[in-house]
């Protein structure tokens, strides 16, 4: 009797924990909410190349002359990250013709290389971590425990986007575009979970917003 009670006891506790997981983002107490970043702080984040003798630059040099859009990687080595870095890659053409830059940053270098076919633009190291803040938002092993979390990875199995577990990938990533000058913040998009793409419409119409 005793033991049955344990397992009952402890079928209830995990039931509790994947409802809790599966609130939305604004409900879930596991999750911290996100700050939008302000053009200075982005502006003042100290980036490098990722090459033997490392250049390092701020990030107001990323988009100060002809604005730009920007992808946080949570992990370089993630098949959800890849995929979306596939999606902002197809807008290249459209960037390139309105004269926006496409660019990615990463807060390590671990899975690099293998992640650069997959995205059409430069890929700088952000050391501080300043386009993942300016609070750091993370989704830990509960986040296996959201449904949605499991359509994407099957989506993107689907789609045949490979990847791998290394490096770490509990950080969320994000999205900006970004207008040259003063111009500011035209799109922030902040990833609420594993595989939460930015929404390509919504960034090809930031970038239409940006004046030269």
């Amino acid at each position: 009797m005793g033991i049955s009670n344990l397992l009952t006891g402890i079928a209830v506790l995990v039931a509790g924990i994947a409802v809790v997981c599966n609130l939305p983002p604004s409900y879930n107490p596991l999750m911290t909410e996100a700050q939008k970043a302000t053009l200075k702080y982005l502006a003042d984040a100290k980036l490098q190349t990722i090459e033997s003798n490392p250049k390092q630059f701020l990030g107001k040099d990323l988009w100060e002359k002809k604005g730009a859009v920007i992808m946080a990687v949570r992990r370089p080595g993630c098949s959800l990250c890849r995929e979306e870095a596939v999606g902002l890659s197809s807008l290249k053409p459209k960037l390139d013709a309105l004269g926006v830059e496409l660019y990615s940053v990463v807060h390590e270098t671990l899975g690099v290389p293998e992640f650069k076919p997959y995205f059409k633009g430069p890929v700088y190291l952000d050391k501080e971590r300043r386009f993942y803040g300016p609070v750091e938002r993370r989704m830990l092993v509960t986040g296996f425990l959201r449904i949605s979390v499991w359509r994407n990875f099957i989506s993107n199995w689907r789609n045949g986007v490979e990847g791998n577990l290394e490096g770490e990938g509990s950080i969320l990533g994000s999205v900006f575009v970004i207008g040259p000058g003063k111009q500011g913040i035209l799109f922030e998009h902040r990833e609420k979970e594993f595989g939460d793409y930015a929404n390509l419409t919504e960034v090809l119409n930031a970038v239409n917003q940006i004046r030269s």
